[in-house]
């Protein structure tokens, strides 16, 4: 295979993996607290012994977190929270400390609130947040300090990793910080509140058309290219 192909190759690797993508996007478009996710594309030069052309290779290296605040939707639930501005709850898992938007919490049987997959919400200390199973009224600030009535309990605290590059997703909606992050200084929790998905769904279905398109353009070509080296091989065969 020539230059051309690999070349070609590349980019369709690149784009397969974007269609990817932008279709796990448009899966979680209802997906509370939901990031949508891009690609970056990276392009390698190559000098072919100094003459005047150049080898010219893309590829899909990087993957982007949009951090970009979804819709609000009142839900009236006392442990639903939703964040406004920026910022992460962080919750326990089995494999360490992990970040999310999705702020739909109940209480175990410990009293500790927990996402619906059992994962422990830590406060500012970072230890797991205990709701009393006799407290009549929980109230949350817009700080996160959580009272039961009316006794300060807890104050949750919302992260940011210090390089968002470094945010990386595990699952749907749980993100690791794989390196350091910092406190939100001014955190704004709303009780009673779910945070929707960020993925607009028109942008995403626009997105995906362009992308395909691009895609069945590069197939094109290698299917002449294909013919082209048939064509030649059969004529040299002769």
């Amino acid at each position: 295979m020539d230059n051309a192909g690999y070349t070609q190759l590349a980019r369709q690797s690149g784009l397969l993996r974007e269609i990817q993508m932008i279709a796990h996007n448009i899966a979680n478009l209802s997906t509370t607290g939901f990031r949508r996710e891009g690609l970056l594309f990276s392009e390698y030069v190559q000098d072919l012994d100094h003459q005047e052309e150049s080898l010219s290779m893309a590829a899909a290296r990087a993957h982007q977190t949009y951090l970009t605040q979804g819709p609000l939707t009142m839900t009236g639930a006392p442990l639903d929270l939703g964040i406004e501005g920026e910022g992460f709850f962080t919750i326990q898992t089995p494999d360490g400390e992990r970040l999310t938007r999705a702020g739909h919490f109940t209480p175990n049987q410990n009293g500790e609130l927990v996402t619906p997959d059992g994962h422990a919400l830590l406060d500012i200390g970072g230890a797991a947040v205990f709701i009393p199973p006799e407290a009549a009224q929980i109230s949350i600030a817009r700080d996160g300090t959580i009272s039961a009535d009316g006794q300060p309990l807890a104050q949750i605290g919302l992260v940011l990793p210090e390089d968002p590059s470094e945010l990386r997703r595990e699952t749907g909606v749980l993100h690791e910080a794989t390196g350091a992050t910092v406190p939100v200084e001014f955190p704004v929790i709303l009780q009673g509140f779910l945070e929707e998905s960020n993925v607009n769904a028109i942008s995403e279905m626009a997105r995906m058309i362009e992308v395909q398109r691009a895609y069945e353009i590069g197939q094109k070509f290698l299917d002449r290219e294909d013919e082209r080296i048939r064509a030649v091989v059969q004529t040299l065969g002769k």
